[in-house]
């Protein structure tokens, strides 16, 4: 997606809306998915009418764009389990739904360690930090996009992943599993 295509979303265009869902939609629903939402492809679907409805009042570039429309993910995420009154059950993370074109580091390391473990690590950090990592690693945004999701300076926020992966690294330790 270009500032072009954006542009004319903003304009009213199904055409140029369609590439923006096909190259958000997989990315969107696999962080739903990551987030515990059982019915991912139904809040995928009200992520998506939210983004529609809203797009001609958005202001700003394609990356802000981006920040914006996980933004609107992680509202309904929170909406979702503040409706369900319990925390959410992990769901298993889906490669397919993964849109990156070459694997990145913390793939690998879910291939070692499998996906079924690496959700179970993931249940043994804060609510904060589990945010954070799963943001960066399966939505695979930035600091600074994950700051705008999240609510939090980007310095509290490489803080979070920082302590996180540290967190990590020990209860691996501790398990002796070698890094």
């Amino acid at each position: 997606m270009d500032a072009e295509v954006l542009e004319r979303a903003r304009a009213g265009s199904g055409e140029a809306f369609g590439v923006i869902y096909a190259e958000l939609a997989g990315p969107v629903s696999a962080y739903l998915r990551a987030k515990g939402v059982a019915e991912h492809e139904d809040l995928t679907s009200e992520v998506f009418i939210a983004v529609f409805q809203g797009l001609p009042g958005f202001e700003g570039d394609v990356v802000g764009f981006r920040s914006w429309v996980f933004t609107i993910a992680h509202r309904r995420v929170v909406d979702t389990w503040r409706r369900a009154g319990r925390r959410p059950e992990p769901v298993p993370y889906e490669p397919e739904d993964d849109a990156r074109t070459a694997a990145s580091a913390e793939v690998e390391a879910l291939d070692r360690v499998g996906q079924e473990r690496a959700l179970a690590l993931l249940d043994q950090l804060t609510p904060e930090q589990r945010e954070v990592l799963v943001l960066r690693i399966v939505a695979d945004l930035p600091i600074d996009e994950v700051a705008v999701v999240v609510g939090r300076p980007p310095g509290a926020v490489k803080a979070l992943q920082h302590r996180g992966l540290a967190a990590l690294r020990r209860i691996l330790a501790k398990e002796g599993v070698s890094p």
